[in-house]
């Protein structure tokens, strides 16, 4: 059902700010006033259910080489209401269909002096407020650029805040928990070493800000729909607390290049006293359009394995040879170069692979290190790195092919361009059609490094169209995109749902750098995945990294239970058991689990969840009456205590549990892990132990 009407939300009043109106959301308990002060600045704030979520906070742009700016002196000359309500099905997701409902008010205010027209549109949820900029085509506002735009988010206290430091090229780093006003002091150790990073405040934060406050309510704020827009990050007045946007700025300086008609993305505001309105929120997808992509068949889910781990790890190399310290493609001879005994990405050991992936029912092997180019791809602003096309000689590109497709097993492409753009977009066209005549879906792309050209940063509005282009242009060749070191989503795959995956976070890999903190898992879906879903690549068994790659003396920090838990705890319709294979042969039955989680859903549903602490979600596998459960549990030790009342009334299953043992711990005894097989209801409860760092899984199959 839709709906769409004027309808009369509004409190129109004319205090001594000398204008304000009201917009209350469908459920009424959320607030938000708009307001021009004296001086023409338009202002807003919000409450939930009475308490202060946003303080009066300015709205506005500073722009280049204009004295005046679209900061103050306005007029509303116009405001308009409307309420909608539809239902929409994704593409893929964690529910088979979405409510879309939200009240509207779209504010249309003019600059006396110069005569310039800015909307600000204005959505308000049950679960939270979207708001973005928008410029219509007018004689006195066409092109111009943006030295920084001035939302501010006027926090209502100093709130517990989960947060990374703010940063124009990375979010890999580990998320930090503590009062806002101890960011400051606390941002030098929150940032740990990256291929590229670039920081721009003491008091910078990143999107999605995951925070709680001291009376109970949960605040998310982040934005939707970045297209043809610059990132946006938070910089905090940490003696007022107030956050005012930073965006990435181009090369230059500038923060972005606009030309009307056009508008920002949304500002989001997610508001709760119940954390796990959070986790199902759908604000971010809801503020992006429709699908337009007309025939979506050939967008599909994926679980896969691959060639990866091993390299991460130091065990493989993606490197051919030892032999070149440097190499130019289509000159430098690789049939003369002696193999160096270490790259993973040959015909044998991928066919072994293949070989894996059919035998345990996955769908598809992704491998890197295949192509020419890896002996000094990195670091060296090198625009001609990769042509994404010719194989290492040890790799039979056709062969492979031919002995995946006897096997019923797909081929993931890896495209790493250095953060070489122009070079990709050069080879573009011929790389999608190089995948196509080779039958590969889906490419896994990367952005490793400093950007080239120099000086733009990964999230500026330049690199941002690129990922745009990469994105619609692999629309024309039916092929799915997995983007890593990319900018984090804004919610786009609802748009274009071939963007089945990013990274753009601290994933499974930083496990093999020295490791990440255990309750990493229990902060990124309140953070991160609030714009999409992550390739986090889940599913380590040995924990010890030393014992397969003797030169790395990492130690993944989790239990085995919790990597079984976060194939359903970290939702994306692409999941990867990242493992070695021999390592999963190890734990045949605890393997179980990973071959049996769906990775698509018709419904979710969050349990039990606390920023940093734990999350417990049960999702319904898509097209059937079978439930999967994961439990992931931070530094403390904790019981969990769930029902099963979501099951379907009268009918009986069989859960398998799979939990960690007595004694368990993620650093000293991962791998402790137990599996019980029980029969349950709609009327059953259990009641499971979680070891530090640790968790369960439980798949519910109906009898």
């Amino acid at each position: 059902m839709k709906t769409n009407f004027f309808t009369c939300l509004l409190l129109v009043c004319f205090l001594n700010t000398g204008f304000a109106q009201q917009l209350k959301s469908p459920d009424e308990n959320l607030t938000m006033t708009f307001a021009l002060l004296n001086d023409g600045t338009p202002t807003y704030s919000l409450t939930y259910k009475g308490k202060d979520v946003i303080k009066p906070s300015k709205l506005g742009l500073e722009l280049k080489n204009d004295k005046k700016s679209l900061l103050n002196d306005f007029t509303v000359i116009d405001s308009q209401t409307s309420t909608f309500d539809e239902t929409w099905k994704p593409v893929w997701g964690e529910v088979a269909t979405i409510r879309n409902h939200y009240n509207e008010l779209a504010i249309t205010i003019n600059q006396n002096e110069t005569d310039r027209i800015i909307v600000i549109r204005f959505r308000l949820f049950n679960d939270g407020l979207g708001f973005r900029y928008e410029f219509p085509l007018q004689k006195n506002l066409t092109y111009f650029t943006i030295k920084e735009e001035r939302t501010q988010f006027a926090m209502a206290g100093d709130h517990t805040a989960y947060w990374i430091a703010g940063d124009y090229d990375t979010q890999e780093y580990d998320y930090t928990t503590s009062k806002l006003s101890e960011i400051r002091g606390l941002s030098k150790e929150a940032i740990s070493s990256n291929a590229s990073q670039m920081q721009f405040s003491p008091t910078g934060v990143q999107t999605a800000l995951m925070m709680k406050t001291d009376d109970g309510l949960y605040i998310n704020l982040h934005e939707a729909a970045l297209i043809n827009y610059a990132c946006m990050h938070l910089n905090l007045d940490d003696k007022n607390m107030v956050f005012e946007s930073c965006l990435t700025p181009n090369s230059n300086g500038d923060k972005g290049n606009m030309q009307a008609a056009c508008q920002s993305p949304w500002r989001t505001i997610m508001v709760s006293d119940d954390a796990r309105d959070i986790l199902a929120s759908k604000i971010t997808l809801n503020l992006n359009d429709p699908c337009k992509i007309d025939d979506t068949s050939w967008i599909k889910p994926i679980k896969y394995v691959g060639v990866w781990w091993e390299m991460i790890t130091d065990k493989s190399t993606w490197s051919y040879t030892n032999d070149y310290p440097s190499v130019q493609l289509g000159i430098t001879d690789y049939s003369k170069a002696k193999p160096n005994g270490t790259h993973a990405a040959n015909t044998k050991h991928v066919k072994e692979y293949i070989d894996f992936a059919a035998e345990n029912g996955f769908d598809a092997v992704l491998v890197e290190g295949w192509n020419e180019g890896w002996e000094d791809w990195f670091g060296h602003e090198k625009d001609f790195v990769f042509d994404f096309v010719t194989p290492y000689p040890d790799f039979d590109v056709k062969g492979i092919h031919e002995y995946a497709k006897s096997k019923g097993v797909k081929m993931i492409m890896h495209h790493e361009t250095s953060a070489s753009i122009r070079n990709y977009e050069r080879h573009l066209d011929k790389a999608f059609q190089f995948m196509k005549d080779n039958g590969y879906d889906a490419v896994k792309t990367g952005y490793v490094g400093n950007i080239v050209p120099v000086g733009e940063h990964h999230y500026s509005q330049w690199t941002n169209n690129h990922y745009q282009y990469v994105l619609e242009k692999a629309v024309d060749y039916k092929i799915m995109i997995n983007g890593h070191e990319a900018v984090r989503p804004t919610g786009i795959c609802r748009t274009y749902p071939n963007l089945i995956g990013n990274e753009a976070a601290r994933g499974t890999e930083f496990q093999a750098f020295g490791g990440s903190k255990p309750n990493h898992v229990t902060i990124l879906p309140f953070t991160r995945l609030i714009g999409g879903p992550m390739d986090y690549t889940p599913g380590i068994f040995e924990m010890n990294i030393s014992k397969f790659s003797p030169t790395n003396d990492s130690h993944v920090n989790s239990t085995l239970a919790n990597q079984l838990a976060l194939y359903v705890t970290m939702y994306s319709p692409l999941q990867m058991a990242a493992d070695l294979p021999e390592n999963y042969n190890r734990f045949t039955d605890a393997f179980q689990f990973i071959k049996d989680v769906a990775v698509d859903w018709d419904d979710s549903k969050y349990l039990e969840v606390e920023p940093g602490q734990y999350i417990t979600v049960t999702r319904k596998a898509k097209g059937t009456n079978n439930w999967f459960i994961g439990n992931v549990n931070g530094v403390n030790s904790r019981t969990s205590n769930i029902t099963f009342d979501f099951l379907e009334k009268e009918k009986k299953y069989e859960a398998t549990i799979y939990a960690d043992a007595k004694g368990a711990h993620y650093k000293t005894n991962p791998q402790a892990y137990t599996i019980r097989k029980i029969t349950v209801t709609n009327k059953s409860k259990l009641t499971q132990y979680s070891a530090p760092g640790g968790g369960y899984a439980v798949s519910i199959i109906e009898k």
